[in-house]
């Protein structure tokens, strides 16, 4: 596949670009998830010349209806109160979102809920208030807020949602988190899914990486509407019978095809090829995800879109959506999420995007927790505490809580939990290839700042009777099992041949 990449874009190559990798010092042109106070090394950059320069410092220009925020290498337009990014300026393009598309559906926050017993609503977050709040040479933080009331019951969640931007000087991207607060006197909701979502330019990024061994062009937007593909068992699986890429012919797409486990969603997105230029999306902690590690979500699929999935029950169900009672309080931070800009020089190609990508998104996770972001809710990082002990297996029953920490434990079975923020956890591990996941029934309360041993946890397996047959281990992997090639008629060829077959659990009978 990359054979043909490097054909189509070898002759871009000779259109340069602005790039911040024109240098071995690419790391030193941005603070790589602002953890990273020396503003020496991130206010220089290296031009094509190799000269170092100055980077250009943070500017906010306030409109009537919209907001912008530029630092010379991205720019970041939002609209105003609402705070749905309407605009992403960056390498001479003067919008990578889908211009097509309404100012409301390329780049956004949204939520699924319903009341207790209700019908589904989905909502685009659209806020009612705009502040700043931080503006310097060094940062912007932008804040869009929708404040709950009685009035707005049945019609919006009754949530306090605090929407925020912020764009660092010398930074290849901008970063976005959300606050969503329940007061106990307000009703009690469900939620089955929150995310950030951006939909890019379809004539532009027709090629999706979400690993290094899941990456493909494209079916186009187009291709799925009626005419240009066979709907099969739902909506979103369909075969392509006149997609815009003749070789796509026939094959099969599905969104649901492109999911990952979150410990292996860090980073995903797209490649535009003229000029060469990728947008992905990085996620630096699953400290905010629900469901833990070995949750699947959603990815980059066909749109082009992109998200960063928060909370889902798909895969999962009711047992995973999120349920709030009336007179509970309430209160979460999803992200930081990074969404990262970088391009190609004369003489680099497709790959090095991608391989550049996963840098970043290391620089970020060594960089979590963040300091920048300016809010009272989200834990500075001297406001952390860390975590280790020792594995122990048992077969007791076991009852989760409410609160969890993932961590992965080691080949010893020791494990270790750097920089959680303070509170009561209810903490997870697991070591894979054996015994699947370990759990705990221990609280852990995190304190501010100190290092807790919490000594030997014991794991106890769940088991609801005694067992009559068992086939394989149950370490979720499809190693012990065979695994037939899908019908010829319903393939997607990404996966044709592909190491990562799909895994299915031990199989376990209990009375």
């Amino acid at each position: 596949m990359w054979t043909r990449l490097q054909s189509l874009a070898g002759s871009l190559r000779d259109l340069g670009g602005c790039t911040r990798h024109n240098s071995v010092a690419a790391f030193t042109c941005q603070n790589p998830g602002g953890g990273d106070s020396d503003n020496s090394q991130r206010a220089l950059r290296v031009d094509k010349g190799g000269r170092t320069m100055p980077f250009q410092a943070v500017r906010l220009y306030i409109q009537d209806h919209h907001v912008v925020m530029d630092n010379g290498t991205v720019q970041v337009t939002l609209s105003k109160p609402a705070g749905l990014v309407t605009g992403i300026r960056y390498d001479g393009i003067d919008n990578l979102l889908e211009v097509l598309n309404r100012e409301t559906n390329r780049g956004y926050w949204d939520l699924h809920w319903n009341p207790p017993g209700g019908k589904g609503i989905f909502d685009v977050i659209s806020g009612t208030s705009f502040r700043v709040v931080v503006e310097n040479d060094e940062q912007v933080e932008l804040s869009f807020t929708r404040m709950w009331d009685s009035l707005l019951e049945g019609k919006y969640i009754p949530l306090n949602i605090d929407k925020r931007f912020i764009l660092l000087r010398g930074s290849s991207g901008f970063y976005s988190y959300a606050i969503y607060k329940h007061l106990q006197e307000w009703p009690g909701f469900d939620i089955g899914e929150t995310r950030i979502t951006f939909k890019l330019r379809k004539d532009m990024f027709q090629y999706m990486a979400i690993a290094d061994n899941r990456q493909r062009l494209m079916p186009l937007p187009d291709d799925l509407l009626p005419g240009r593909c066979q709907t099969l068992a739902y909506p979103e699986a369909v075969i392509l019978v006149n997609p815009e890429l003749p070789e796509l012919t026939g094959e099969v797409d599905d969104k649901y095809q492109y999911s990952c486990e979150n410990k292996d969603n860090q980073v995903h997105g797209w490649i535009c090829f003229k000029p060469l230029v990728g947008f992905w999306q990085i996620t630096p902690s699953d400290e905010f995800r629900t469901a833990g590690p070995l949750k699947q979500n959603l990815t980059s699929h066909v749109g082009p879109t992109t998200l960063a999935m928060f909370h889902s029950s798909h895969y999962a169900g009711k047992d995973l959506v999120l349920s709030i009672s009336p007179g509970e309080p309430w209160k979460k931070v999803f992200g930081p999420v990074f969404n990262y800009l970088n391009s190609a020089s004369n003489g680099e190609d497709a790959p090095f995007l991608w391989e550049d990508a996963k840098m970043q998104m290391m620089a970020e996770v060594q960089s979590w927790p963040y300091s920048f972001p300016v809010s009272e809710d989200f834990q500075k990082s001297e406001e952390r505490g860390n975590v280790c002990g020792r594995l122990l297996v048992k077969d007791r029953n076991i009852k989760c809580k409410d609160y969890q920490f993932w961590t992965r434990a080691d080949e010893n079975a020791y494990f270790s939990i750097k920089s959680i923020c303070t509170g009561d956890y209810n903490l997870y591990a697991w070591v894979p290839g054996f015994l699947g996941d370990y759990r705990f029934d221990a609280i852990v309360n995190i304190i501010s700042g100190c290092d807790m041993d919490m000594g030997d946890l014991v794991y106890e397996p769940p088991r609801d009777g005694p067992t009559l047959w068992e086939i394989g281990i149950p370490d979720r992997s499809a190693a012990e099992f065979y695994i037939p090639d899908p019908d010829p008629k319903f393939m997607n060829n990404l996966y044709a041949n592909h190491p990562d077959r799909l895994a299915l659990l031990g199989l376990t009978a209990q009375l």
